[in-house]
């Protein structure tokens, strides 16, 4: 008998992990979302993101980032990446380690890190977190449940903007 109680107590504890997942509420009234990164400059690499600390990539939703159910003003998301801008040597292969070891020291010497803090713009209702990468290491984000490229969506910008020869300071 004490064995089929404990299996039972697991299993509870089971499904109620299962069933928080990302979204629930906790008592200062956030919810966990999924984060969607945009690179919208051609030519660079978004090598990963982190808000507040939660981390992503550009490869789709990533869980999660934590946000508050009802926005608020002053509200701010500082936004970490890591840009490759995509200067590196020819691949010189695996073969001979030295040479691979060297490209691979001067590749990752050329990422460049950035960071800043961004207003969060208001939303009715969090639908987890959009960041938008644009020329001249400037970053957008979004909060609500509107998707990219509809009408109410509040980010304009076009994917594929060029980097303009100088960025103003």
């Amino acid at each position: 008998m004490n064995k089929f109680i404990r299996y039972v107590q697991g299993m509870m504890l089971l499904l109620t992990l299962a069933a928080s997942g990302c979204t629930q509420a906790g008592e200062n009234e956030s919810s966990g979302g999924n984060m969607r990164g945009y690179n919208h400059v051609p030519g660079q690499t978004v090598n990963r993101f982190s808000v507040n600390g939660y981390g992503g990539t550009l490869t789709g939703n990533i869980c999660c980032v934590m946000l508050p159910d009802k926005w608020r003003p002053g509200l701010i998301a500082h936004v970490e990446w890591e840009v490759d801008p995509q200067t590196a040597p020819v691949f010189p292969g695996y073969s001979d380690r030295t040479k691979f070891l060297a490209w691979k020291k001067q590749v990752e010497g050329s990422y460049q890190r950035h960071s800043a803090d961004v207003e969060i713009p208001q939303y009715d209702k969090s639908g987890g977190l959009d960041v938008h990468f644009l020329p001249c290491n400037k970053v957008k984000v979004y909060a609500g449940i509107d998707g990219f490229g509809s009408p109410l969506y509040p980010i304009k910008e076009p994917m594929n903007m060029k980097e303009p020869a100088s960025c103003p300071k």
